[in-house]
């Protein structure tokens, strides 16, 4: 199946980074820390990735580029990439989901898609 030869796994785990943000000019940081792993049965570079990201207000923002944190990590079966970055908002909440582009050792091109995670100041969400 093709499914099992290209399979990448994604979890991602968010925070917010008061230190960084300021409440008062609409201004809140969060970091994400990006855990990738290869559970097909092919290796696959990541070159590109796709990211949709949406405060409370409905506001959206596409942020498109090469890599991620300046790599293009190449994956083996079974091996994985962990990274972090951030992202603000201009509200206490929001979300963030995405896709990265990749391709495999045998050329084939192919989408890992990035479920819609969470951003929240604490103790805001009940």
């Amino acid at each position: 199946m093709e499914n099992e030869r290209y399979n990448i796994q994604i979890d991602v785990k968010s925070d917010y980074v008061e230190t960084h943000s300021k409440p008062e000019d609409d201004r809140y940081v969060f970091s994400y820390t990006v855990t990738i792993r290869n559970t097909g049965q092919t290796p696959a570079k990541l070159l590109t990735r796709h990211w949709v990201i949406t405060d409370s207000n409905g506001k959206i923002e596409e942020v498109r580029g090469e890599g991620v944190v300046g790599e293009q990590p190449y994956l083996r079966p079974g091996e994985g990439f962990r990274y972090t970055s951030a992202t603000v908002i201009e509200t206490p909440v929001g979300s963030m989901q995405g896709s990265y582009q990749m391709i495999a050792d045998d050329g084939k091109a192919f989408d890992a898609e990035i479920a819609a995670f969470g951003l929240a100041q604490p103790r805001i969400l009940h």
